[in-house]
């Protein structure tokens, strides 16, 4: 059974950087895509970044480009996102999620993750 738990979040003010983690076991790898969702209270869950197992490729939302950074373990079961200079609006509870099967580029729709963890709060405050 696939199991994904993150790691860090918590509060920062505006401007300060965090980095969240995300620990996959049961996870078998094979050209597979992990990345970080979002979600606030009312809205729907968006991609913030992903990362192709095997090219290394990265997708970045716009809003957070130039200020997020996603990156992965040579083991493939683990992903990070360094997020800097945050703003307000960043504020939201963060999922790790990963596809199964295999994948030749990351799909952007939520629904092509399979796995997903229990999320992690961020809050920036002014």
């Amino acid at each position: 059974q696939v199991h994904l738990v993150e790691y860090g979040g918590g509060s920062v003010q505006t401007g300060g950087s965090l980095n969240v983690s995300c620990t996959a076991s049961g996870y078998a790898c094979d050209r597979c895509c992990m990345g970080w969702f979002r979600q606030v209270p009312g809205k729907e869950r968006e991609g913030v970044a992903r990362v192709h197992s095997e090219i290394g490729t990265t997708y970045i939302a716009d809003s957070v480009k130039g200020r997020f950074t996603i990156s992965q373990d040579l083991a493939k079961t683990t992903v990070y996102l360094q997020m800097n200079n945050l703003k307000s609006e960043d504020t939201a509870v963060y999922f790790c999620a990963a596809t199964s099967g295999k994948w030749t580029g990351c799909p952007s729709q939520i629904v092509d993750f399979t796995y997903w963890g229990q999320g992690t709060q961020v809050t920036v405050s002014a």
